[in-house]
């Protein structure tokens, strides 16, 4: 796999040095005019903004709704779309303030106003889904509005805001559609993004259209798309051995991705850098087996990456042994330093001193899926060949599972995670802040603190020795346990241009850049 990965990297460096592919510049004889279909396994809980905070939702969120601020692809600062302009006021850090665009409105027609943004900030948290967004504004304290500039008040020094509103989660929407009080139901949008959903079937399809009406950071908007939506990796890859999709993206299973064909001259595989990464989480609580440190830290003794990344995901991703990914501030690797191989005995001295008796029984669940479903046997049979813990098994519905794990119902779930955006601030509060997204019950004192210090700073190179600190302290508490880290793979068909363009490994798909040649 690793030359497999050398020769596509190497194709790519080859293709920007001559102008990024001459081929896709080449006008074909007849246009098609079909939409283009992209297949995906990925879910989307909710097409309202306030009740989702997962990848599938927030990559159709960035077509059809608009954030006062975007991120342009591999870009680390954000830039305004639907401001005009953005930026604190003073020093503190605690004050920051957007000037809305003057020529916004909805594809419904109706003119876009600054109360609206501050309407659809406020109605995140009066409805405070258990599965929404909130938690990604720990500091937001009010929104105010004055003619076309909203001012945000934090309660502390936040350095990430400007980041944390160019995500789904700021997205915009008409009051006169969206209740204040609960999500919208049904399956209408009404957005200011590039797109207009022009029909929707959840779980299966959504038919994109240009957003005539669109106004922000893009220049233009891009071809009509259709999305399909897939429960498994195995039934996206019939559909595109089928040519029922135009580009496989999130996710191909894991056997196709490491035998791809580069030489292939129907087929354009781009292979990014990536930052998602998947977690065990435990449920702290102190009714579940895991309340215990000491627990969890046997399980960390226990686990062996190697087979995860050699036998179920066939070297399609690498061992990570840190809360924050390789690539970003402050990556280090604390889950190696203290546990860097598979250790039964020191795991079963951990259980002893925990007061545990063996097994010690618990329940794992998982999103349902085929490569969840080989991932999960695997690590199952690492915690039960000691005799150490029993393991029963569970697989559930996307949506449900969310409810679920955030009702405390399961001890120990697995999670995958994208970075909300491009700073290792990502990481930390919504994954293992007090109150964090992922529910798992943890509460520190010290790493509340810690992620506080790491938001002092606009220079983010100053945090550095904040989130060591941090990931250290993650790796003796084992709030969760990191699993690996994933390469992005986006695969289309030679007919379809800008696919390179589609995912920077973020988690946000730019359908704009798609286009027939």
């Amino acid at each position: 796999m690793r030359s497999v990965r050398v020769r596509i990297l190497a194709i790519l460096a080859v293709l920007v040095i001559a102008g990024v592919g001459a081929w896709q510049l080449l006008p074909s004889g007849e246009a098609k005019t079909d939409a283009i279909t992209v297949g995906t396994s990925d879910v989307v809980t909710s097409l309202d903004p306030a009740g989702a905070y997962d990848a599938g939702s927030w990559a159709i969120y960035s077509n059809i709704y608009q954030s006062l601020l975007t991120f342009k692809p591999n870009a680390v600062t954000p830039e305004p779309d639907a401001a005009e302009s953005c930026g604190f006021v003073g020093q503190k850090l605690q004050t920051y303030q957007c000037k809305l665009r003057d020529d916004l409105t909805f594809s419904n027609g109706r003119k876009i106003t600054a109360e609206d943004v501050k309407y659809s900030f406020d109605r995140i948290f009066r409805i405070k889904s258990e599965v929404g967004p909130a938690g990604l504004f720990p500091t937001l304290k009010s929104v105010k509005t004055e003619g076309r500039t909203i001012t945000f008040n934090l309660s502390g020094r936040d350095a990430t805001f400007p980041q944390k509103i160019a995500t789904g989660a700021a997205a915009i929407v008409d009051p006169t559609k969206y209740p204040g009080d609960k999500l919208r139901p049904g399956n209408q949008v009404d957005g200011s993004g590039p797109y207009v959903l022009k029909a929707y079937e959840s779980g299966n399809r959504a038919e994109l259209v240009p957003n005539l009406k669109y106004r922000g950071a893009l220049k233009k908007t891009g071809e009509a798309v259709n999305i399909r939506y897939f429960k498994t990796s195995e039934e996206l890859q019939t559909s595109w051995d089928s040519d029922e999709v135009d580009i496989a993206h999130r996710q191909l299973p894991s056997e196709t991705l490491a035998d791809l064909n580069v030489n292939d001259p129907d087929v354009r595989v781009t292979e990014a850098a990536s930052a998602e990464i998947r977690n065990i989480i435990f449920n702290s609580r102190e009714n579940s087996p895991f309340g215990k440190k000491k627990v969890r830290q046997a399980v960390a003794a226990l686990l062996d990456r190697g087979p995860l990344v050699r036998k179920v995901y066939q070297g399609t991703v690498d061992p990570l042994y840190s809360l924050i990914p390789t690539g970003y501030i402050g990556h280090s690797t604390p889950f190696f330093d203290a546990y860097p191989s598979s250790d039964p005995a020191r795991a079963k001295q951990l259980l002893e001193q925990a007061g545990a008796q063996t097994p010690v029984a618990v329940n794992f669940a998982y999103r349902e899926g085929d490569m969840y479903t080989k991932e999960t046997a695997e690590l199952r049979r690492q915690l039960e060949k000691d005799g150490l813990f029993k393991v029963s098994v569970q697989a559930v519905e996307w949506t449900k599972y969310q409810k679920e794990y955030a009702a405390g119902k399961y001890d120990m779930y697995t999670v995958g995670w994208f970075p909300d955006f491009p700073d290792p601030d990502t990481f930390s509060q919504p994954l293992v802040g007090t109150g964090n997204v992922l529910h798992s019950g943890y509460s520190s004192k010290k790493m509340d603190q810690l992620i506080a210090a790491t938001q002092q700073f606009s220079d983010r190179s100053r945090t550095s020795g904040d989130f060591k600190e941090m990931q250290a302290l993650v790796g003796e508490d084992v709030p969760l346990l990191p699993l690996w880290q994933k390469k992005d793979y986006v695969v289309a068909k030679s007919e379809v241009a800008g696919s390179q363009y589609l995912s920077d490994g973020t988690g946000t798909w730019r359908l704009w850049e798609l286009a027939w040649i």
